[in-house]
């Protein structure tokens, strides 16, 4: 019987498990923009002292997992399991960084929504009494990615306008059954903050593939919108919530572009404008100075969402700026011999609701 299933895509969970810490790595021009000083660390070199782009964000994710584990209190023995995905084919960043933390793993990818996707499977694991302690995260960068879908580097391409940069970042967290001996989750800024509140993982929506058929990989914010709507409009009638239930409800990276797709959906399926326009923002417009850092349409990757969850959103949870917050995940799901192939781009969307005690 499945007691925690709440309609038709969604999961209540019992325990509500704890968040108890939090990290988050980034680039340097990540290091630059309106974020900067939430990331626990900003590069100077983007490749990290390694002597690859692949080696540089592996390090990342590997220093933000531990970054994460410090800030929790916990041991490293004390960790059951690590969630983690990139965008690099085999998930090259987070298979070596889980050959170097020596910890039980499982590899995910679900592009750029893996950071909604690890928390919401952590969540259930650790909510379904499959594990005590979990790191979960995700990882990119804007070097390894445009290697491997569009051009090399040094090709230098110009880029058309609709396209999205791919944020160099990282970001970790640990689920925990219960919460921290330290009070709270680890955040970036701890001393502006005179009573910390606990972060609980309320209930998640797991999303499905949707295919509004668009096939230009430099669209990916019109690829994904479609699947963030179709989750929220899943969450709020499983959930039998209002957007206005949420103090924030915060898109992926579905960029410029893509979240004004997403609002007009929203707004064309009946939800109110002024709760949509007050309440729903994207990781992809928040990572960086629009005009004076070129970046296009927005940021986009794995680490776009999962380094300002782990920073920004976290830390005003834990200040109580925020008390309700829903984050959706979006991917795009092509392949680096997809759109040769003359395939669309599928989206997915997967949400988790987050609140404070």
């Amino acid at each position: 019987m499945a007691e925690k299933k709440m309609g038709k895509q969604s999961v209540k969970f019992q325990l509500c498990p704890y968040i108890i810490g939090s990290a988050s790595v980034v680039g340097k021009k990540e290091g630059q923009g309106p974020m900067a000083r939430w990331f626990d660390h900003c590069l100077d070199d983007d490749i990290y002292g390694e002597k690859t782009w692949e080696k540089a964000e592996s390090k990342m994710l590997k220093e933000a997992m531990k970054k994460a584990l410090a800030k929790s209190g916990k041991d490293k023995k004390e960790i059951d399991l690590v969630l983690s995905g990139d965008l690099l084919n085999q998930l090259m960043s987070s298979s070596f960084m889980a050959r170097d933390l020596h910890l039980p793993f499982l590899g995910l990818y679900g592009a750029c929504s893996t950071m909604a996707e690890s928390l919401l499977l952590g969540s259930m694991l650790t909510d379904g009494g499959f594990a005590h302690n979990i790191i979960v995260g995700a990882s990119s960068h804007f070097c390894t990615a445009e290697r491997q879908f569009r051009m090399p580097v040094e090709h230098g391409n110009q880029r058309p306008p609709s396209a999205q940069w791919t944020a160099t970042a990282t970001g970790a967290m640990v689920v925990s059954e219960k919460p921290s001996g330290m009070g709270t989750v680890g955040i970036a800024e701890p001393d502006k903050i005179s009573h910390q509140r606990h972060i609980r993982v309320d209930c998640g929506t797991m999303g499905k593939i949707i295919d509004a058929g668009v096939k230009d990989p430099n669209q990916m914010g019109s690829a994904m919108a479609p699947a963030a709507v179709d989750t929220i409009l899943n969450h709020l009638d499983d959930t039998g919530r209002e957007l206005s239930y949420y103090d924030l409800v915060l898109t992926g990276d579905l960029g410029y572009i893509g979240k004004d797709i997403a609002c007009d959906l929203l707004k064309d399926a009946g939800l109110p404008s002024r709760d949509v326009e007050e309440r729903i923002d994207d990781c992809g417009t928040m990572m960086y100075y629009r005009e004076d850092q070129d970046v296009h349409g927005g940021g986009s990757g794995c680490g776009c969402s999962a380094s300002i969850f782990s920073g920004n959103i976290l830390s005003r949870m834990a200040s109580g700026e925020l008390s309700r917050v829903l984050l959706i995940s979006t991917g795009a799901m092509l392949s680096t011999i997809s759109p040769f192939q003359g395939e669309s781009i599928p989206g997915i969307a997967h949400a988790v609701a987050l609140c404070t005690e």
